[in-house]
């Protein structure tokens, strides 16, 4: 009897082990894409934009790199450990379909910091729909609202977009 408590205690210790792990595997994907040793134009795209907006708690770039087929990654933002992370599903929903989300983060007790959150498509100088962009913007004095952080996201993608020749162009050295 006290060994099959034991034995019990034992397997449930592990279950909870594992249960750990699936959780720190969940915190920290494998990479899909390793970044180049050089800084891309989009890094200083994104360098550049966080300088400008203290609004911002984030901005990032996705897409399928170059050479590369259905690797959707995150290649360049703010968060540089995150550079190389599979992209989630929502995330390949805007790059493919070029549909827009808009996510006010309501009710997300896993979230410390207070944000509103806007996937758009990404769009080089010719109009074209060429990734994602993602724009998280700081709300801790308060949301406010929708409608503003939206045209904020759209103005900010849309004033990028003159600077983005091609998609290939994100790739290439910063200068």
């Amino acid at each position: 009897m006290i060994l099959h408590r034991t034995l019990g205690a034992l397997g449930a210790m592990s279950f909870g082990l594992l249960l750990c792990g699936a959780a720190a595997a969940q915190e920290a994907p494998a990479k899909n894409w390793t970044p180049p040793a050089h800084k891309i134009y989009a890094q200083k795209l994104s360098d550049e934009t966080m300088a400008a907006h203290p609004e911002l708690q984030s901005v990032t770039f996705h897409g399928v790199p170059p050479g590369m087929s259905k690797v959707y990654t995150m290649f360049a933002g703010s968060y540089p450990e995150r550079i190389g992370n599979p992209d989630d599903p929502d995330d390949i929903d805007v790059i493919a379909k070029g549909i827009t989300i808009i996510d006010p983060r309501w009710h997300r007790p896993k979230d410390v910091v207070k944000r509103f959150v806007v996937q758009e498509p990404l769009r080089d100088r010719s109009g074209e729909n060429v990734g994602l962009i993602v724009y998280a913007f700081k709300t801790a004095n308060g949301s406010k609202g929708e409608r503003y952080y939206t045209k904020e996201a759209m103005d900010l993608r849309d004033a990028l977009q003159a600077k983005i020749p091609s998609y290939e162009a994100l790739f290439a050295p910063a200068k």
